[in-house]
């Protein structure tokens, strides 16, 4: 399997995150997405940490909700306690990065949501320095606007730069976008992490998520870019929806990573 194939822990939410690690191993993924609800459940945490010892899988990046109780108008430092702690847990694994879901703007207007995420999370970023971890923000399709503020590449790189971290581009949500390689180009360079998956034309729900290859994302071409461009990280699995569940979360996971492992080798990755 190419070693810069990551997975996604949210696609098979059913296995405590040891076993999750375990099925990593056994498919030949040398990365992997953790999520940090999993992990803040302490037994989760030491059950991860005993299986990173005993395991070739490294802990590439842990996806945390932020400021989700209940969201970024409301919160009265829930986002920031639980944040420093996931930085302290992230350490500890060795993953170099942490991932954000925003939480959703109540009755604020973009500007202001933004503004409020960039003070929730100034205390954290610091903190985040001191451990050697880098914050990223991802951007997420528009049916999550609940739970999620940055729903374009350009606003999740704005939304970036205010709050003085990095991004997480998920391509699912952004393929679709006029001058993508124009975008990928500005944003590539503060990029921590970059996810795949494909969308089948027609699927209206979220999660929607196809393996790479079975739908209309050209995989390939953007691929191509995401390398010509320099970037020099992992490229993560995320898994998710009706197509995956049907299929069975191993299989399409065991086939996802064989066919995005096909592809970086083939584009020299």
């Amino acid at each position: 399997m190419h070693p810069r194939v990551s997975l996604h822990q949210v696609a098979m939410m059913d296995r405590e995150t040891g076993p999750f690690l375990d099925f990593c191993c056994e498919i030949g993924v040398q990365h992997a997405t953790l999520v940090s609800p999993r992990l803040l459940a302490s037994s989760e945490f030491h059950a991860a940490r005993e299986a990173l010892r005993h395991r070739t899988v490294r802990i590439g990046c842990i996806n945390h909700p932020f400021a989700l109780q209940p969201d970024l108008e409301r919160d009265t430092g829930a986002a920031t306690r639980d944040l420093t702690q996931v930085i302290d847990i992230a350490a500890d694994l060795g993953a170099p990065s942490i991932y954000l879901i925003t939480g959703g703007r109540g009755a604020l207007s973009w500007e202001q949501a933004a503004a409020r995420f960039a003070d929730l999370l100034a205390p954290c970023r610091e903190h985040a320095a001191r451990r050697g971890i880098a914050l990223l923000v991802e951007n997420a399709s528009p049916l999550t606007v609940d739970i999620h503020i940055a729903h374009s590449l350009p606003d999740a790189l704005r939304l970036a730069r205010l709050s003085g971290i990095g991004l997480c581009v998920d391509l699912h949500a952004c393929w679709m976008e006029a001058d993508l390689r124009t975008k990928l180009a500005e944003a590539l360079p503060v990029t921590g992490l970059v996810q795949v998956s494909d969308h089948v034309p027609g699927d209206r729900s979220t999660p929607c998520r196809a393996v790479p290859g079975d739908g209309a994302v050209p995989q390939e071409a953007i691929l191509r870019d995401v390398l010509d461009l320099g970037y020099a990280g992992l490229f993560d699995l995320e898994l998710l929806g009706p197509r995956i569940e049907a299929e069975g979360p191993a299989k399409a996971c065991t086939r996802a990573a064989q066919t995005l492992s096909n592809l970086l080798t083939k584009l020299g990755a």
